[in-house]
């Protein structure tokens, strides 16, 4: 059996935060609300959403600050303290990350209310959670519903949207991936799902210039390709259409490095250097991120050359199961070192 689990509704607009009340009316979500957000993402958008939602329901509230396992086990408190029949997240990853694990633990539904567009975690079914000083992917359920504000979105700083466009371009060596494990280990592969991300990450490519110009029409592109990739991973039911080789080396800069740069913007660069070394046209790869203003190399994100060529051989360690371009061996030093160089990550 393969169970898809989707979004019910995705709602992408302006002055949406007043639009929660309708969604969670019309798909009977219960009484009993639980509101999660950041100390920012609260004056953000949460108090107002809050203050709306306080007209039709009981709501209680949630500030988290971190996607650890401690703040998903607060919130597991809350819900059952409260006896919350829904939660709804207003926030980045981080905020949405804890809902969606909290809520899959407790059975209950929540609603995506993302205040950047920086990955696809916003509509997916998976959980990065912070632990043991790395962050592991963790499958929970997707969001009953989506609300994405264009103005709220569009406030906060452009290099999210950026991030957002790496987290996306890196369907193409992620799909890659996804590839050589379906045909050297046998590992299932949706046709199906593999082309919905591919659409997102060419998306990104065909409307770079209209992305980098920030406004509202930049936003929608760039959630319209986020959902569209989330909802890839819940028809192949993992995350395989979105994440390969280059999410590895993401996680294992966010253990090594000592000031790790955005998930979207690492996830970026490492695409970059997979695509070479899937004999992909890696230098379009980097010419878009160029465009959208994200980093293409150690420098523009901030972590020393050493750390990224020590990320590169230690990336296939990360989720050892998971079979990718890097092999069940890795890259030796000189092999990554070589292949940052040659595209100019370091």
């Amino acid at each position: 059996m393969h169970l898809m689990q989707l979004p019910r509704e995705v709602l992408l607009g302006e002055n949406l935060k007043g639009e929660v009340v309708n969604v969670a009316k019309r798909l009977g979500l219960g009484e009993k609300a639980l509101i999660l957000y950041g100390p920012r993402t609260k004056e953000i958008a949460g108090r107002e959403v809050e203050r709306n939602l306080q007209e039709s329901f009981d709501v209680s509230a949630l500030t988290v600050k971190a996607a650890t396992t401690g703040e998903v086990e607060r919130a597991l408190a809350k819900i059952r303290d409260e006896g919350a029949d829904w939660l709804i997240a207003v926030g980045g990853g981080s905020i949405i990350d804890v809902a969606k694990l909290a809520s899959f633990k407790a059975g209950v539904p929540f609603i995506s209310f993302p205040t950047t567009a920086s990955h696809d975690g916003i509509a997916s079914a998976n959980a990065s959670i912070k632990d043991l000083g790395s962050k592991t992917s963790v499958k929970a359920v997707p969001p009953v519903a989506v609300i994405a504000d264009v103005e709220v979105i569009k406030t906060a700083p452009y290099r999210y949207l950026a991030a957002g466009v790496g987290d996306m371009i890196s369907n193409l060596t992620a799909v890659k991936d996804w590839r050589l494990a379906h045909r050297i280990k046998g590992e299932y592969y949706s046709e199906y799902a593999a082309s919905l991300s591919l659409m997102s990450a060419k998306m990104v490519i065909k409307n770079a210039d209209i992305i980098r110009l920030g406004n509202e029409e930049s936003v929608r592109k760039v959630v319209k390709g986020l959902i569209s990739s989330g909802v890839a991973m819940s028809i192949a039911g993992s995350s395989r259409p979105a994440s390969g080789a280059e999410h590895l080396f993401s996680h294992a800069l966010d253990a090594i490095a000592p000031k790790p740069a955005l998930h979207g913007e690492q996830v970026g660069v490492g695409t970059i250097i997979m695509a070479y070394l899937h004999g992909l046209k890696w230098e379009r790869i980097r010419e878009t991120l160029k465009r959208v203003g994200a980093p293409t190399n150690a420098y523009e994100l901030g972590i020393e050359p050493d750390i990224i060529v020590e990320a590169l051989t230690i990336a296939h360690t990360i989720r050892p199961e998971r079979y990718t371009i890097l092999g069940r061996d890795g890259l030796t030093r000189e092999a990554a070192e070589n292949a940052a160089k040659i595209t100019g990550v370091i």
